[in-house]
């Protein structure tokens, strides 16, 4: 079979076609306490959610200038519970959450900290969300290059990194940690938290701390079952995510498993060979249409369409048809059972292209050879997907839902279909 490189310029060529995009990644900023709640009140006076909003407003402007998104919890002198805090940041799809505090304890402790949830160190009186579990090691990472820039920058006593379970660091969905800047308990950090020139460098070094820092790609999919596929596939400019999420568990829409198609088999090309091969009706695609792709005539695709070449090249193949009521669904999930069809096809146009001589008729028993229609009890021998399924069964290529179960009818996701296209890619 053969296989596509892909080079940075088809890469990008693909973005344009595929409605994600190249991302600037997404910081959420929290400055912690206010409203009601004015935090710890310093030896001078000072007021600790005063000078952790400061801060964070400082910050924001240096990060933005860095080119980050910046999404604020707080942008005035308002009271935010905890959890509304983590809602906020879960709903933003942030890559990062920092939250910026000062701290108080006996007048003689002074320095900064930074605050990071450890799955090595449990509590089981605060347990942790499933994500920060699997992000505590990337939080660490978040944790020492803060603290460490900080310290460079600012000057201050470096107290080192603190696993903690509070709210903040422990229940959100991505690298999280809380720096306590200074301690307002103690008079010469006081005085250094009341300076604004002081505040100015406290934000330079956290801004440059999270520069120094690289969130996992597709933050989504940390822990996630299909992740080594994902990125795998990714690699290859095979798929991308949305900013910086895969979506992993969302259904696949038949556009988005067309243009992911059209990246390893290249329609083009599949075209032209179909044109020039006379080729029978048993065999799956490569035809030509009279359609050349011009004008699909379908109500729900217009011209608009982000997908819509790539439904035209794919039309031109006759591998796909739409329905009777002139629609074809671009945007609707797509379900196993299409796709084990859809990629069957596209194996043996592939194959024409490559001058392989492929059977024209493959017969039931040939199918059963290479996987018996027993093996799924949901997938009968008269099923119309079953020659599609059980022959990539047989090849490696796709699963069942369980061991006995394939579950044709039920929609395919987006880590499933990158899980298959890593087992075809990586086959010798």
């Amino acid at each position: 079979m053969i296989k596509h490189s892909k080079t940075l310029i088809l890469v990008l060529a693909f973005l344009l076609l595929f409605p994600y995009q190249a991302f600037a990644y997404k910081i959420v900023i929290d400055p912690g306490h206010g409203g009601k709640d004015p935090g710890a009140i310093g030896v001078n006076g000072l007021q600790e959610k005063v000078v952790n909003l400061d801060i964070a407003l400082k910050l924001r402007e240096l990060l933005q200038q860095k080119g980050y998104e910046v999404v604020m919890t707080r942008e005035n002198d308002r009271y935010l519970t905890l959890a509304e805090r983590v809602v906020l940041s879960d709903a933003a799809n942030a890559d990062l959450f920092v939250s910026v505090h000062a701290n108080s304890f006996k007048s003689y402790n002074r320095g900064t900290m930074v605050l990071y949830y450890d799955n090595d160190y449990p509590q089981a009186d605060y347990p942790a969300s499933d994500r920060m579990k699997e992000l505590s090691a990337y939080s660490k990472k978040l944790a020492q290059q803060v603290q460490s820039s900080f310290v460079n920058t600012v000057g201050t006593i470096d107290l080192g990194l603190t696993k903690s379970a509070v709210y903040v660091t422990r229940m959100g969905s991505v690298p999280s940690i809380l720096i306590e800047t200074a301690f307002l308990s103690n008079k010469e950090d006081a005085a250094m938290l009341a300076d604004d020139a002081v505040r100015k460098k406290m934000a330079v070094g956290i801004a440059e701390g999270i520069a120094a820092f690289q969130p996992p790609v597709f933050v989504d999919t940390v822990g996630h079952w299909a992740r080594d596929s994902i990125l795998k596939v990714k690699d290859k400019g095979l798929v991308e995510g949305v900013n910086n999420r895969y979506e992993p568990d969302r259904s696949l829409t038949r556009a988005e498993f067309l243009t992911l198609m059209d990246r390893m088999f290249n329609f083009t090309t599949l075209s032209h060979a179909c044109s020039s091969k006379t080729v029978t009706e048993d065999t799956y695609g490569c035809k030509s249409s009279p359609t050349s792709g011009l004008n699909t005539g379908f109500t729900d695709l217009p011209t608009t369409h982000w997908a819509y070449p790539t439904f035209a090249k794919a039309l031109e193949l006759t591998l796909i048809e739409g329905y009777e009521d002139g629609t074809i669904h671009p945007d609707a999930p797509i379900t196993r059972a299409e796709v084990a069809v859809l990629f069957q096809r596209l194996l043996q146009a592939e194959s024409a292209v490559a001058n392989v001589n492929v059977p024209a008729g493959e017969t039931q028993a040939s199918m059963q050879n290479q996987a018996s229609p027993s093996f799924f009890k949901d997938v009968p021998a008269d099923l119309w997907s079953a020659k599609a399924i059980y022959e990539l069964a047989g090849k490696g290529i796709i699963n069942g839902m369980t061991a006995a179960e394939f579950m044709p009818h039920r929609s395919i996701s987006r880590a499933e279909m990158a899980a298959m296209m890593d087992r075809y890619i990586s086959k010798p």
